[in-house]
């Protein structure tokens, strides 16, 4: 078995990877964590998503290629440039609504729960993760990549992803599981409504 041979890459991703090479963006999803992006976003038929940090969109198009037709994604996006490749890819979709704001003020002001929290960009993450979790419901899944070092890291980082770890595996009303490869990965999910 080689966990590195993805299957059934959604379409779109190869014209999203070469505008995200022309934008010089480097923190685009990997190959595996977007495989497993799809597979937990399919055990939620009929649910309700949150993306913090579409990027240009890669994840999203891993979740949107998991998710059934009555699903419904939130992706939060603070910077319009690469926001743009993503909605030029995958506006069209219905089943996606992008925001253009900070993902800290999405949080604060979200009447939503959700199904899945992919928590990609550092609120939701490093910051304002207490208000991240609330908004799952039980059996919800979070999940955050980027805890293995990675030369694309920006500056403040490296230093905060150790504490994240010890605060997730701590967290009570949660199981989790950390996973040591792509960028590493950790997921979550509620077990009560604590």
């Amino acid at each position: 078995m080689n966990d590195n041979d993805i299957v059934q890459v959604p379409s779109v991703l190869e014209a999203i990877h070469q505008d995200t090479r022309r934008a010089g963006f480097t923190m685009a999803s990997e190959l595996q964590t977007g495989a497993l992006l799809r597979t937990l976003a399919a055990t939620k038929p009929g649910g309700h998503f949150l993306e913090l940090g579409t990027g240009t969109g890669v994840g999203t198009a891993w979740l949107l290629s998991g998710i059934d037709a009555q699903s419904r994604l939130e992706s939060v996006e603070n910077d319009p440039t690469v926001l743009e490749i993503a909605r030029r890819h995958l506006g069209h979709d219905p089943r996606v609504t992008f925001h253009l704001m900070d993902g800290a003020a999405f949080l604060a002001e979200s009447q939503f729960r959700f199904d899945l929290i992919y928590a990609d960009t550092w609120p939701g993450k490093f910051t304002h993760l207490d208000l991240a979790l609330s908004l799952l419901r039980i059996g919800g899944i979070y999940l955050v990549d980027d805890l293995l070092p990675q030369p694309s890291w920006p500056d403040g980082h490296a230093p905060k992803v150790p504490s994240l770890i010890t605060e997730l595996e701590s967290r009570m009303g949660f199981v989790s599981t950390k996973l040591a490869w792509a960028s590493g990965l950790m997921v979550l999910v509620k077990t009560n409504g604590k």
